[in-house]
């Protein structure tokens, strides 16, 4: 009789998983750090309008066109007056034609004929500026026009 005995298998150790949850937090803290949440950044104040009948709007065929007066930290570079804003920039109702123009191309091929405005505009915004958008709107045969609102009850307003 031997005192050492032979291993009968070669089968290799199992793996050992007590370090994989550690790996999975530090991925998920990493990609939360990095992530972009917010696609542009507000210049303007968009306290929205309350609706009640409301539905979601499908992003990938829509360009969002922000009104209203400047923020306050704006306030004292551009003033009081009511704004217009696309992506992270203030644009005049001169430029507009271009900017849309430019957004629209940016879609792909498929929806630049479907493409949907969304205006954003605060309850405190002149109706001139959403007249004077909505005029280029049509100079440019963009038709489709949503208002997007805050959900709620209109008697809130």
């Amino acid at each position: 009789m031997s005192k050492f005995k032979k291993k009968k298998g070669g089968e290799l150790p199992a793996v050992n998983t007590a370090s994989l949850p550690d790996i999975v937090f530090m991925l998920l803290f990493f990609f939360m750090v990095v992530t972009v949440l917010r696609e542009t950044d507000l210049l303007v104040k968009n306290e929205l309008p309350k609706a009640d009948q409301i539905e979601k709007l499908q992003k990938d065929r829509a360009v969002f066109v922000y009104a209203g007066k400047p923020s306050d930290r704006y306030v004292s570079q551009y003033g009081s007056e009511g704004k217009i804003q696309i992506g992270d920039k203030y644009t005049d109702v001169k430029n507009l034609k271009p900017v849309l123009a430019e957004l629209r191309a940016k879609l792909s091929p498929i929806l630049q004929d479907k493409v949907m405005v969304a205006l954003k505009v605060d309850k405190e915004t002149n109706t001139g500026i959403v007249t004077d958008v909505k005029q280029t709107l049509r100079e440019l045969n963009m038709l489709k026009i949503i208002y997007i609102t805050a959900p709620g009850n209109e008697i809130e307003n």
